[in-house]
């Protein structure tokens, strides 16, 4: 009996001993006595880190999650603008990405797969009108630019009044109404954002 708790007691510090024991391999790019150093892609946050400590913009990263688009904001290689509306300016609107941009015709009815079926892909072409595949864009100077909503440009003014002041993106006009508030470079983009939204109409 004095044996078996002798050696039960003793069960601790072996495993103490054991864990002190335990060996850190090196890596095999550093030599002997170097500090382990984490390898990182870039000092920028991404596309997806802004958009998730960017609290006036939240709505639109809510709907952007729902599709396939928001591997884009992860993607290292990717390159990317975003156009992102404020939750004020999605509030505003008349009717809701989901939505669509027209309602359904009277003495339509849809079964509720159908509707969440349609509801996304209202969402899908919403979050595309707001992404150019290109980064960074020029703002210099008027200009059109391809979302990846097929079929949809955007159109960059430079506004008649801004501050001469202000920088280059303060200046610019979106579709002639639409303003950029903020500008935020990541790691694989640049995010805009606006003080309303891009029209899928």
């Amino acid at each position: 009996m004095r044996l078996q708790l002798l050696s039960l007691s003793a069960l601790p510090i072996f495993a103490a001993a054991s864990m002190n024991e335990q060996m850190v391999l090196p890596s095999p790019n550093i030599g002997p006595g170097e500090p382990f150093v984490p390898v990182t892609y870039s000092d920028k946050p991404s596309l997806a880190d802004l958009l998730t400590i960017e609290t006036s913009a939240s709505i639109f990263y809510s709907y952007a999650r729902e599709t396939e688009l928001s591997k884009l904001f992860t993607d290292k290689d990717a390159r990317t603008t975003l156009l992102v509306p404020t939750n004020k300016a999605v509030i505003a609107l008349p009717r809701k990405p989901h939505e669509g941009p027209a309602p359904i015709q009277e003495g339509v009815i849809l079964s509720e797969a159908e509707f969440d079926d349609l509801s996304k892909r209202n969402v899908e072409r919403w979050v595309s009108a707001h992404i150019i595949p290109m980064s960074p864009i020029s703002l210099t100077s008027p200009g059109e630019y391809a979302t990846l909503l097929e079929g949809k440009n955007v159109t960059v003014t430079l506004a008649e009044h801004g501050d001469a002041d202000a920088p280059e993106w303060a200046r610019v006009v979106i579709d002639g109404t639409v303003h950029l508030t903020a500008r935020k470079v990541a790691s694989n983009g640049v995010m805009y954002v606006l003080d309303g939204t891009i029209s899928v109409d």
